[in-house]
């Protein structure tokens, strides 16, 4: 599915079973939730903290979640992410195509 595609299937399922959007501030606040749900499975993952009884390593799911809500407020806003991301993709080339490979700091691994 390209991005296009998931931004016209999340409309669509919105104008199917969703009734409406949620107003943007509302989903921008949802959007910080489900990041700090992201964040809890990879403390307990990767960080120092351990999973607690009942809660899970669904680290996929918090993540399509996250694009859930970011696909919902790009359609609300009229933001086209493919063409977006081409252009930051772009941007962060032009701006960081040798910043990366000379930074001693990522070569110490």
């Amino acid at each position: 599915m390209t991005i296009k595609e998931a931004q016209e299937t999340v409309d669509q399922w919105i104008k199917t079973y969703g009734v409406r959007y949620f107003s943007e501030l509302t989903n921008m606040a949802v959007l910080t939730e489900e990041v700090g749900e992201l964040a809890r499975v990879i403390a307990r993952k990767y960080g120092d903290q351990s999973f607690k009884p009942g809660e899970k390593d669904n680290i996929g799911d918090e993540m399509a979640d996250i694009l859930w809500v970011l696909l919902c407020l790009a359609n609300q806003t009229g933001v086209d992410l493919t063409s977006e991301f081409e252009k930051n993709l772009e941007k962060k080339t032009k701006r960081d195509k040798e910043r990366h490979i000379k930074n001693q700091k990522l070569k110490q691994l």
